[in-house]
């Protein structure tokens, strides 16, 4: 997520960005679900988490498709849980199958790392030479948020995770916290998002966002008294010029 300050001369002279993955998943960002922050995650974490929900899946005498893994991009683990167990041949308790979830998840980060999305790597280092502060806005749990953080070494000023909001995507209270620790009205903020669920939760919040397509069938557009979002191939078309023109023209609506 990326705030916005505009002084006399109408140049924005700061922006605040949040990255979700898991996300996680965005200058507000995200790592969503239990995957990036990623509200916009910058991190290709989803291959990960299919083989973690496959191999839990699995001790529960199930099977797993990417069909079910797509229903689930950018929700809790909770729902995952719920969703596992409602499909297994001998689900386990809800506790086990999510420690079972997190363990197998912080064990492939370590051990394989987590690779950025293309472009990412080029917007954060242009963001952080502008001085503008980050937050990580994720679905995931402070265990895979952690795990992913120092796999990658990316540094965010906020960090919010799934422990530190009672209600998750797609409610607006997770990026309304990040706006909150940022000291930035929503509004002034860019969300950068890959899920429905995240495109949906900073739209609420009052975030103009910016979709990077990951999985985007179903996501919403524009909505009574929010205009939709700025859907682009890559983070490769995105710049500090391009995140100000957003923000810019969020306002002027």
């Amino acid at each position: 997520m990326f705030s916005s300050r505009t002084p006399a001369d109408l140049t924005p002279n700061r922006l605040s960005a949040a990255l979700d993955a898991a996300g996680n998943g965005n200058l507000l960002g995200a790592i969503d679900r239990a995957k990036s922050a990623h509200s916009f995650n910058p991190l290709a974490v989803e291959p990960l988490w299919f083989e973690a929900e496959r191999s839990v899946m699995a001790r529960m005498g199930g099977t797993w498709a990417e069909a079910d893994q797509e229903q689930l991009i950018g929700g809790s683990l909770g729902n995952l849980v719920a969703y596992m167990r409602a499909r297994a041949a001998t689900p386990a308790e809800p506790e086990q199958v999510g420690r079972w979830l997190l363990d197998t998840m912080v064990v492939l980060v370590t051990e394989r790392g987590v690779p950025l999305m293309p472009g990412a790597a080029e917007l954060l280092a242009e963001i952080a030479a502008a001085g503008i502060p980050r937050a990580l806005v994720t679905s995931a749990q402070r265990q895979i948020m952690d795990a992913v953080i120092a796999s990658t070494g990316l540094v965010f000023g906020v960090r919010v995770c799934a422990e530190d909001v009672s209600r998750g995507k797609p409610d607006a209270e997770p990026y309304l916290r990040a706006a909150a620790l940022l000291g930035e009205p929503p509004g002034g903020c860019v969300a950068l998002e890959d899920s429905p669920r995240g495109i949906a939760s900073a739209q609420a919040a009052g975030c103009p966002v910016i979709a990077v397509p990951s999985v985007l069938a179903g996501a919403p557009t524009a909505g009574p008294g929010r205009p939709g979002p700025t859907v682009v191939a890559s983070l490769r078309e995105v710049d500090l010029d391009r995140l100000r023109r957003v923000v810019a023209f969020s306002a002027a609506r």
